[in-house]
C-alpha cells in the first residue's frame, strides 16, 4: 500500500462529547479525532515550531523585498514599472489564494497543502535569487505568492487541531508573535544580507536565505506533521474559488498599485469590478449552503458571532498596522535620510515588544479574557499619539533613540492584540472547517493591510515619485498626518473590541476551570 494511501486511512472517530463554549475556549468538538485525522506521535511543540519557520519566512518576504530596489534595479537594469510588480504579484498572489488553499486542505489534508505550498516556496525562491531577468524575476516571485498562500492556512488550521484547549492560546500567541516580530524584522534582515554581500550575491541573498531553512522546516514537517481533514468527503467548489480568487486579486492589485500611479481611472473601474465579483460570490456560496452542496466557503461560519464580529476587527486593525509600518519606513528613510539598516535598527524596539508581549498574552488573557483586547489597542493608540507628540517636538533632527522607548511600548500593544485576536476568532470553529476559516481571517489581514497601504497614501498626500521634494520639514508634517490617521483606526478597533465583540469569561480559556 502506498504512503499516500496509508495518509488517507481514517479510523472510527469516537462519540461526540458536547461542551459550553464561552470565547476563547474549546470547539464544540472534543479532539482533533473528530477531523477523520490520521495522528502521528510529534510533540506538538514540534509540530508549532515548524509551522512558524514558515509563517516568518512567508510574511518577511512581503517586506524583504523593498530595502533591495535600488540593488534590483541596476543589476537586471529593471524599469520602475517591473520592480513594482516584483513587489506587488507576491501580495497578490498570496492573498487571492488563501481562502481556495484553505478550503484545499480542509478537503484533501492540510498536511499535504503545507508539505505542497514548502516545498513550491523553497524552489521559488532559489529561481528568485538566481533570476538572470526582471521578467523571471516576476514571474518567480508571482509563483513564490501562490505557493505562500497555499501554505497560510494550513498553519493555523494544523494548530486547530493539532492542540488540546489548554494550550491552544500558547501556540495561537506564537503565531502572533511571529507576525508581529515578521512585519518588523524583515527590512533589517534584508539589510543585513545586503550589507553582508555574502559569496557576492548582494540583493539574491535575501532569497537564497529561505532554501536552508525551508528545506529543514519541510523535512521536519514531513516527520512530524500528522495528516488531518474534514471527516465528510466533499468536492472542491471550483465556481467559487474562481470567483472569490479573481474578486480578491482585483480588490488587492488596484489598491497596490494605485497610489504609485495617481489613482487612475481604471483602478476605480476594477474595484467596482471586484466588489461585484465578491457579491456574486457571497451569494452564490449561500446558495450552496443551503443546498448542502460542498461549498468553498460554508456560510454557517457567520453564525458564530464572534467570529463574524472578529473578522471586522481584523480588518479594521489591519488598516492601520502595515500602514504604521509602511509610513514609518518611508518617513525615515526618504523623510530624513536613514538607511535600510539604520531604519530597521530604529524599529527594532518594536519588534522586542511585540515578541515578548505576544508570548506572555495567553497568560494575560487567561485573566482578563477578551477584555486584553482592549488592553492592547489602547497601548497602541496611546503609542501612536506619543509618537506623535515626539515627532512634533524634535521635528527632522529625530534620532532613534528618542523614539525607542514608545516603539517598545506600541509593539507591546500589537503584541496584546494580534495574538489574542486569532484565538477569538478561529476558537468557536469547528475542526472541519478550520481551514476555510483560517483562509479568510488570513485574508481580512491582506485585505486590510491593503486598503491601509491605499489610505495612508492619500493622507501622507505624496506618490513616492515625488516624496523628495518635500524635504525633512515637509515629509515631517505628513508623517504626523500618518500618525494621527493610524491611532484613529486603532481606537475605532478599540471601540468595535468594546462595544461588539462578544466578552468572554476569563475561567473559560483557563484549563483550571474546564
Amino acid at each position: 500500500m502506498s504512503i499516500s494511501r496509508l495518509l488517507r486511512c481514517q479510523h472510527p472517530a469516537p462519540a461526540r462529547r458536547q461542551y459550553v463554549w464561552k470565547g476563547a475556549g474549546m470547539p464544540p468538538e472534543a479532539s482533533p479525532a473528530t477531523t477523520g485525522a490520521s495522528r502521528r506521535t510529534g510533540n506538538p511543540w514540534v509540530v508549532l515550531a515548524i509551522v512558524v519557520t514558515a509563517t516568518f519566512m512567508q510574511l518577511v518576504d512581503v517586506s524583504i523585498v523593498n530595502v533591495a530596489i535600488p540593488s534590483i534595479r541596476r543589476e537586471l537594469s529593471a524599469s520602475y514599472a517591473e520592480v513594482q510588480l516584483v513587489l506587488v504579484l507576491y501580495q497578490l498572489a498570496f492573498a487571492s489564494t488563501l481562502i481556495t488553499a484553505g478550503r484545499l486542505g480542509d478537503l484533501y489534508g492540510r498536511r499535504r497543502l503545507f508539505l505542497i505550498g514548502m516545498a513550491g516556496f523553497v524552489l521559488s525562491s532559489a529561481l528568485c535569487g538566481a533570476a538572470p531577468t526582471a521578467v523571471v524575476l516576476i514571474a518567480a516571485r508571482f509563483v513564490q505568492g501562490l505557493f505562500a498562500g497555499a501554505m497560510f492556512p494550513q498553519v493555523l488550521s494544523i494548530i486547530q487541531v493539532t492542540f488540546p484547549r489548554e494550550q491552544r492560546g500558547r501556540a495561537f500567541g506564537a503565531v502572533g508573535a511571529v507576525i508581529g516580530v515578521a512585519t518588523v524584522v524583515g527590512p533589517l534582515l534584508g539589510g543585513v544580507l545586503i550589507a553582508l554581500d555574502i559569496g557576492g550575491s548582494d540583493w539574491r541573498s535575501i532569497f537564497y536565505v529561505n532554501v536552508p531553512v525551508g528545506l529543514v522546516a519541510l523535512a521536519g514537517a514531513w516527520w512530524k506533521l500528522g495528516e488531518s481533514r474534514a471527516p465528510r468527503a466533499e468536492r472542491l467548489d471550483v465556481p467559487g474559488a474562481i470567483l472569490i480568487t479573481l474578486g480578491v486579486g482585483l480588490l488587492v492589485f488596484p489598491l497596490t498599485v494605485g497610489r504609485e500611479l495617481g489613482w487612475p481611472v481604471w483602478v476605480a473601474a476594477l474595484l467596482l469590478a471586484a466588489a461585484a465579483l465578491l457579491a456574486w460570490f457571497t451569494s452564490y456560496e449561500r446558495r450552496r449552503t443551503e443546498r448542502d452542496d460542498s461549498p468553498l466557503l460554508r456560510m454557517t461560519l457567520f453564525d458564530d458571532r464572534a467570529f463574524t464580529v472578529g473578522l471586522v476587527v481584523t480588518l479594521v486593525f489591519f488598516l492601520g498596522v502595515p500602514a504604521f509600518f509602511f509610513s514609518l519606513s518611508l518617513y525615515l528613510q526618504v523623510g530624513l535620510g536613514f538607511s535600510a539598516l539604520a531604519s530597521g535598527l530604529t524599529t527594532f524596539p518594536f519588534a522586542v515588544g511585540s515578541g515578548v508581549a505576544s508570548a506572555l498574552s495567553d497568560r494575560v488573557t487567561r485573566r482578563l479574557g477578551t477584555g486584553v483586547l482592549a488592553v492592547g489597542a489602547s497601548v497602541l493608540v496611546g503609542g501612536m499619539l506619543t509618537l506623535l507628540g515626539v515627532v512634533h517636538a524634535v521635528g527632522p533632527e529625530l534620532q532613534s533613540w528618542q523614539v525607542w522607548p514608545v516603539l517598545l511600548v506600541a509593539g507591546t500593544g500589537l503584541g496584546l492584540f494580534v495574538a489574542p485576536l486569532t484565538n477569538v476568532v478561529l476558537a468557536g470553529i469547528r475542526s472541519a472547517g478550520a481551514g476555510s476559516a483560517s483562509g479568510v481571517f488570513a485574508t481580512a489581514q491582506r485585505v486590510g493591510g491593503a486598503l491601509g497601504v491605499a489610505a495612508i497614501g492619500i493622507v501622507l498626500a505624496l506618490p513616492s515619485a515625488r516624496a523628495e521634494q518635500l524635504g525633512p520639514d515637509g515629509f515631517t508634517a505628513a508623517y504626523q498626518r500618518a500618525l494621527a490617521y493610524e491611532a484613529g483606526v486603532f481606537a475605532v478597533a478599540l471601540v468595535l473590541v468594546l462595544c461588539a465583540l462578544p466578552r468572554s469569561n476569563p475561567s473559560a480559556a483557563d484549563p483550571t476551570q474546564g
